[in-house]
């Protein structure tokens, strides 16, 4: 154990005189949690639902770069020939890299959640099962590193090799992007990707139920394949040629993985349109005639192309399923926007027409500002109030009305979302506008049975 140890601080030595190895530990996660934090400010809980996708990019930096830069960085030096050559025994000197790559991804990730903590993040809800899933993530990420180091023959061909496994995971596999964003192909492909598996074993443990058997179970395959892949590959210097079929294990269970993925029977997430536009009216309905909203009637409500609307599982207008529970750490934001509706002056004035603006603003603003998750929930709080302060016989007339002059009103209450935890929008007040014509819109396509939900 004593050799152990020394080759362990040996290994870290080394690693902290490579400046590709720290540039990717620890400078690449920072500054990817700094663009997060950026992009997604918004959000009730600052970066608490994207802490999976953080610490994935950690260790996927660290395994698709850092590790095998080092590893063929030394391998070039004839730092592993002298390895070979010493009499203690070989598997020590690969276990003391290993083990030494794991504390460099530790102390990374430690550093990542801290500053996150500072922009205001809380605690992981299951600690003890998040260090088990980055655990198991680690574990299959440096395997997929050493068969990246045992591949090529120097520094410059890991980082292409590492770029060809890191942006597709990245793009396409449900690593920076979440799934529910991706097109219909993207969320497919991103089932043969390993990176999805860890941002959802992750997540779950950050802020959700903690258990995520099927995503753990999923990795340890992943990593047993890659380590015997590795262990075919393996060679002490460069000049010697590995049989690169050995490859076929590792992206085998890749593809078994994806497939098994796919024959599950669990709810997965859905397409998204690829629009970011709300369109106009005449986009969804030929003009009304109708003078007032009073006027409207069931042949105007009829010309109205429902199957044209952006799918409620999309980036624009959507609304969650009334089966779909939001993420814990959602709870208080949403439980607060209910229980201030009541008293929301706004969403209680004389005119039931600017009444009804108003409560289709409210939910017009998270999505607008991309606050993830509240967007999908706050919709069905409207609808539901909607429904309690606009009698039935009318609220039909004035959703079609709304969704049809949708700039007609005043749009000072969008400034008053302070009681509901919401930021104060800036800038003009048309794309707002435009969201409530769609909400307006698909909650007339439920009332009048023409949009059933789930869609």
């Amino acid at each position: 154990m004593s050799a152990l140890a020394t080759l362990i601080l040996l290994s870290l030595k080394l690693n902290f005189r490579n400046r590709m190895a720290i540039l990717y530990g620890y400078l690449f996660p920072l500054i990817f949690l700094v663009a997060f934090w950026a992009l997604y400010r918004n959000d009730p809980v600052p970066l608490a639902l994207h802490l999976g996708q953080l610490v994935t990019i950690t260790v996927l930096g660290g395994a698709c770069f850092g590790l095998p830069t080092t590893i063929v960085s030394e391998r070039e030096r004839g730092v592993w020939r002298r390895y070979a050559l010493a009499p203690a025994p070989r598997w020590l000197f690969v276990a003391s890299i290993l083990i030494a790559r794991y504390v460099l991804l530790l102390t990374a990730a430690l550093l990542q959640i801290a500053l996150a903590l500072a922009f205001g993040m809380p605690l992981p809800a299951h600690p003890l099962v998040f260090f088990i899933a980055f655990t198991v993530t680690a574990i299959a990420f440096m395997a997929i590193g050493l068969v990246i180091a045992m591949l090529v023959d120097n520094v410059p061909a890991v980082q292409a090799l590492g770029q060809c496994i890191f942006l597709p995971m990245l793009i396409i596999g449900g690593v920076a992007v979440r799934l529910e964003s991706l097109p219909t192909w993207a969320q497919t492909a991103s089932a043969f990707f390993p990176g999805r598996y860890a941002v959802a074993a992750l997540q779950s443990a950050a802020t959700g139920s903690g258990r995520a058997p099927f995503e753990l179970l999923a990795l340890l395959l992943i990593a047993l394949a890659a380590g015997i892949a590795a262990a075919g590959l393996f060679r002490w210097d460069r000049q010697f040629t590995p049989n690169r079929a050995w490859v076929a294990v590792a992206l085998g269970m890749w593809v078994a993985i994806g497939v098994w993925n796919q024959a599950r029977p669990v709810a997965v997430a859905q397409p998204v349109k690829d629009t970011k536009e709300a369109g106009t009216p005449q986009t969804y309905a030929a003009p009304a005639v109708a003078r007032t909203w009073r006027d409207v009637t069931d042949a105007d409500i009829a010309r109205i192309a429902f199957d044209r609307l952006p799918p409620d599982e999309g980036i624009v207008s959507p609304v969650a399923r009334p089966d779909e529970e939001p993420d814990p750490v959602l709870a208080p934001q949403l439980e607060r926007i209910q229980a201030a509706l009541p008293g929301w002056a706004p969403g209680n004035v004389a005119d039931p027409v600017q009444r009804a603006r108003n409560l289709l603003l409210l939910a017009a603003v998270p999505d607008l500002m991309q606050m993830e998750q509240v967007e999908r929930f706050v919709p069905r709080l409207v609808f539901a109030r909607l429904q309690t302060v606009i009698p039935p016989r009318d609220l039909p007339k004035i959703l079609c009305w709304i969704a049809m002059h949708p700039d007609d009103g005043g749009d000072a209450a969008i400034h008053t979302l302070q009681a509901f935890g919401l930021p104060d929008p800036t800038g003009p007040a048309t794309p707002f506008h435009g969201r409530e014509m769609l909400y307006a819109f698909k909650l007339l396509g439920r009332l009048t049975g023409n949009i059933k939900a789930p869609r």
